[in-house]
């Protein structure tokens, strides 16, 4: 009898790893189908004042590690626009380089 409730403890214990092999797969396919439908980053920021109506703060590279949370995606044409205008480049990443950008 010993041994009869030894398998059940085991088929209980299985079958608790099966749920937890099925959920975590289920979790990486979620995080997989997430990956695959987020838009691509853009190639260029725009970080704006704290409000609306504050001018430009920076121009970012896309994937840059100092942009802050009200950075936009902006096209090169409006980066290089921006800095034109008098918008200063990260000197983190340096957009104006990248852009090949030369002021005057």
């Amino acid at each position: 009898m010993q041994l009869r409730f030894l398998e059940r403890v085991q088929q209980r214990d299985l079958a608790r790893t099966q749920r937890w092999i099925a959920e975590e797969e289920r979790r990486e396919a979620e995080r997989q189908r997430g990956a695959q439908a987020r838009p691509p980053e853009p190639d260029w920021l725009l970080e704006r004042g704290l409000n609306r109506h504050a001018p430009p703060l920076y121009v970012h590279v896309g994937d840059c590690y100092n942009a802050g949370k009200r950075a936009t995606g902006i096209s090169r044409d409006a980066a290089l626009r921006a800095l034109a205008e008098g918008v200063e480049a990260c000197t983190h990443c340096r957009p104006d380089t990248a852009l090949g950008y030369v002021e005057g």
